[in-house]
């Protein structure tokens, strides 16, 4: 509810003659409300706000609530999220070492880890893309909550080694794990 009564105040702010005009009284206002609350239930607050701001920046006239559906149903843009059918091909035709690649929205990448790289390169569109679509869809909906997701580099090796073993303690290892490997 919180949502829309933000939005309902942008849209006051924004166009404050046609807002007047449009719900003239609270009752009018009050059952306005609660019509888009009711459609726009299955979005997130911060999506429904989001979209309305970028409406708000297109739009000359107060918006009505199929506009603001749409936008919402075509949100990812709102977050720098590529479409899920562009996410695909991104996923699919990044080079490795994946980690290094520059991503456009590291949903992409964690989505395709949870697929597998392997079946994304190897399985038919038809198998891959639907697996994909899925994860990418359950991250883009943690993004648009607020949630950041981080795409974690190991720390490099070092570029010498502290000491090398000598040749006692080499064998000594070497017969230790011998040992442990029944070998």
């Amino acid at each position: 509810m919180d949502a829309i009564n933000q939005v309902f105040a942008e849209f006051e702010f924004a166009y404050h003659n046609q807002f007047h005009k449009a719900f003239a009284d609270a009752e009018s206002l009050a059952i306005a409300k609660k019509y888009w609350l009711s459609c726009l239930e299955n979005f997130s607050p911060v999506q429904i706000v989001q979209a309305a701001k970028a409406v708000i920046r297109k739009s000359e006239y107060l918006p009505s609530i199929a506009l603001i559906l749409q936008a919402c149903e075509q949100g990812y843009e709102l977050f720098g999220l590529p479409s899920p059918r562009e996410a695909y091909i991104e996923a699919c035709t990044a080079r490795s070492p994946k980690r290094d690649w520059q991503w456009s929205h590291e949903a992409v990448y964690f989505a395709g880890k949870a697929v597998g790289w392997f079946v994304l390169a190897n399985e038919p569109e038809s198998q891959a893309y639907p697996r994909f679509e899925y994860h990418y869809q359950q991250l883009c909906r943690k993004v648009i909550k607020g949630e950041k997701l981080h795409i974690d580099v190991p720390e490099a090796l070092q570029e010498k080694t502290e000491r090398p073993l000598g040749r006692e303690e080499a064998r000594a290892r070497i017969a230790k794990l011998r040992k442990e490997l029944d070998l």
